[in-house]
Parts: C-alpha cells; sequence; structure tokens
C-alpha cells in the first residue's frame, strides 16, 4: 500500500474577470475555487493521487463553498479546518491578452493566516512519503511559523519534502523578506519549483535558468524544476538522492521538455497542475525525462479551460496528451 501525500496551505476565492485588462476596467467577475495548494491537491486527487490536505477556511459562505467544493473532489478532509472568527481570503486576477495574469488579494487577517503549528501530529508525517507547501502562507506570520514547522517535522520523519516558491509580491513587504523566509523553507526541502524570475528572487545566480536552477540544487536539494509557462520546462536532479526516496529509476542530471501545442484560454493555476503532475509522476516511479513530460502534459491540459480548479485534468486525458502529442 502506498503511503499518504499531504498538501498544505490557502484555499481561497479567484474572481476571474469576464474579459482582458486592468482592474478598473473590468465590471464582471466569475467566482472560481483557487489558492495554489488547494489546486495541488485537486489535481492529485484527478491523478489518482487524493492526498491529505491542512488548509484552514472562513467561516463565512465562501468557506463553505469551498468546503464543498474539496469534499466533491474528493480531497480528504482530516486536516481541513474551520475557523469561527475569520473571513476566507478572496483574490480578484486580471489577464492581459496572452493570458498571463497578476492578482489583487484581499487577506488581511484571513483564515488561511491563522494557521497553528503542530496540527499535522507527527503520525500523520510518519505515514507520508511527500508533503508540499508553498510560498503564500510564508507572508503572514502565524501561519509562516506553521509551514516552516510542518516542513521541518516532514523532513525529520524522512518525507519527500517539496516546495513552490509561489513569489506574490502584492503578499510581501519587499523581496529580501521574501528570499530569507522562503530560504528557510528551502533547508527543509528536497525538491523545488519555481520559475527563473523566483529562482533570481530566492538569490540564486545564474545568467540562464539552467544555471540558476544547478545554483539552487546546491542548496542541498535533490531536483529543482524550472518551469518556462508555454515554452515548457527544464529539471536538474543530483545524483541519486532522490531516486532512492521516491523508489523509481535512475533519474538523469538534467532534462528539458518544450510543452505541448494547445490553445491556451488560462494560464492560472498551470504551474499547480505541473507540480502535481511531477508529484505524481515521481511517485508513479517514471525517470526525469518521463516525470517532466507528464508534468508538462498536465500544465498544458490546465490552461484550456478558465479557472485554476475547474480545468484540472485527470489522468485520462493527461495521457492521452502524454502519449498522442510531441512537444514543440
Amino acid at each position: 500500500m502506498s503511503r499518504d501525500v499531504l498538501v498544505a496551505g490557502e484555499t481561497l476565492i479567484d474572481f476571474l474577470p469576464e474579459r482582458a485588462g486592468p482592474l478598473t476596467d473590468v465590471s464582471g467577475f466569475d467566482r472560481r475555487p483557487g489558492g495554489a495548494p488547494a489546486n495541488v491537491a485537486v489535481a492529485l486527487a484527478r491523478l489518482d493521487r487524493t492526498p491529505l490536505f491542512w488548509t484552514r477556511l472562513g467561516s463565512d459562505p465562501f468557506g463553505r463553498y469551498l468546503e464543498g467544493v474539496l469534499d466533491d473532489e474528493r480531497v480528504r478532509a482530516d486536516f481541513v479546518e474551520r475557523d469561527p472568527s475569520a473571513q476566507t481570503s478572496l483574490a480578484f486576477v486580471t489577464h492581459d491578452d496572452s493570458g498571463d495574469r497578476a492578482f489583487t488579494f484581499y487577506r488581511d487577517g484571513t483564515a488561511d493566516t491563522r494557521m497553528e503549528p503542530g496540527r499535522v501530529p507527527d503520525e500523520t508525517l510518519a505515514d507520508c512519503s511527500w508533503v508540499h507547501a508553498g510560498g503564500v502562507t510564508l507572508s503572514s506570520g502565524r501561519s509562516r511559523a506553521a509551514t516552516l514547522d510542518l516542513l521541518e517535522r516532514a523532513a525529520s520523519a524522512g518525507c519527500i519534502v517539496s516546495f513552490d516558491a509561489n513569489y506574490r509580491p502584492e503578499l510581501w513587504d519587499d523581496e529580501a523578506t521574501f528570499r530569507l523566509v522562503a530560504r528557510d523553507a528551502l533547508v527543509h526541502a528536497n525538491v523545488c519549483k519555481a520559475t527563473r524570475r523566483e529562482l533570481a528572487r530566492l538569490g540564486f545566480d545564474g545568467e540562464t535558468d539552467r544555471e540558476l536552477a544547478r545554483d539552487a540544487l546546491e542548496a542541498d536539494l535533490d531536483a529543482v524544476f524550472c518551469t518556462r509557462g508555454d515554452e515548457g520546462a527544464l529539471a536538474v536532479a543530483a545524483g541519486d538522492a532522490f531516486d532512492a526516496m521516491a523508489g523509481g529509476p535512475s533519474w538523469a542530471e538534467s532534462a528539458e521538455h518544450g510543452g505541448y501545442d494547445v490553445d491556451v484560454v488560462d494560464a492560472t493555476g498551470a504551474g499547480d497542475a505541473f507540480l502535481a503532475g511531477a508529484i505524481a509522476a515521481a511517485l508513479d516511479g517514471r525517470d526525469l525525462e518521463g516525470t517532466l513530460a507528464f508534468a508538462n502534459a498536465v500544465a498544458a491540459s490546465a490552461t484550456t479551460a478558465a479557472g485554476a480548479m475547474a480545468a484540472l485534468p485527470g489522468r485520462e486525458r493527461v495521457e492521452a496528451v502524454f502519449e498522442g502529442s510531441t512537444s514543440p
């Protein structure tokens, strides 16, 4: 029997605009469930790797709605908490004509900023093979401590620990604070997923994404995935260290994949879909090249419909892209 995967972090409401353009020019929005870790958890469930999910929801109607969504998606609710005195975070998304997006957050004192250390017991972590968290909960005091505590204890329990930088400038006082706190998280991580810009913001050196990823690998990581948007992704790995934990075949030192040619509707959540695909593929025992190709197939499929969570694909749909398409 395979061991559990645990995902931790925020669940929120994304308000998607009725058309492209700045927030000042958009008059209508569509409510969608979101939050990067929530997207990862739902994506894993759709890929038949149903995870445990630790999150904290508000006591408002949005929180009740999100709780129902997670239940409908078969995400295990053991650690889905309800805060009796806080509201649910909101994010208003804007798109430009190419599909790239920006966020405006309403997240002052909301439920996902009030996570507490120790809520996931050591006994649960002992039964987990993989624990994942991201950068958003690191931006707020109580949830920052809770996230760092979880990652430290997960590493001590022998879990594979992954971290998604997920830098959102609206949530941080400055880049220096983000770098300091995120590097504290990376101390406990085996795997990091980031864009080229995020790797630079984390303080790694290099002129290219490959150089940046290799410098990040020197921070005692086992694998670094650098996503490139519609140009696919790059991965670098350190010897056999990650292979031994994943129990799969030997991973190459590096791999690149150019992505898949799809009609992009909404890129929101593509990075979360990629990460879920990488976790699922690694735990399936795929090699580095296969893991990268599968993760890109999940990400590409997720951009073909609106909404980060609504567009997340199932395994059959991803396998069709993975097996039947070639990278551009």
